[in-house]
């Protein structure tokens, strides 16, 4: 399934993957360390490196497959219609607030970044300025006006 990111957030994981692969050389040491000091089946340190190698490993293959399926948000589309990556301005219960529709690697509600896949993002894409649509949210129905989107 595709993961929509942004080019920063492809930045982002792949600089994290990078010290993902560092670290795995570090684990490898403290491994090598740790094994030295003789009965493994009672070494704390020997079962904490091992440990800290299954985590680093898991994040690691996570990241590459994540990388692997992305899809790169342009944010140079300009249809006048909300796709992934447009920002939209919007009007509900006389309130405004301005959305970033993102990849749901991405996504940050307190950031004003939601998520495609969540149903305010559902429900705005494929729309236009001067639209209304309507949400089902957890206090009942509310219809938002998209009032500009870039």
């Amino acid at each position: 399934m595709p993961q929509y990111l942004s080019e920063e957030g492809i930045q982002q994981h792949r600089q994290e993957l990078e010290e993902l692969k560092l670290k795995r050389q570090e684990i490898a040491t403290r491994l090598e360390e740790a094994k030295a000091l003789g009965d493994l089946s009672e070494n704390q340190e020997y079962i904490s490196a091992r440990e800290a190698q299954a985590f680093n490993e898991g994040k690691i293959l996570e990241l590459e497959q994540l990388l692997r399926d992305a899809v790169v948000i342009d944010k140079n589309h300009r249809s006048g219609i909300v796709h992934i990556g447009s920002t939209v301005e919007v009007r509900a219960n006389g309130r405004s607030q301005t959305l970033t529709i993102v990849g749901s690697e991405e996504a940050n509600p307190a950031a004003g970044k939601i998520s495609n896949e969540s149903p305010l993002g559902k429900a705005f894409l494929g729309h236009k300025a001067g639209d209304a649509v309507e949400v089902e949210t957890p206090g009942g129905k509310t219809t938002y006006k998209i009032v500009s989107l870039s």
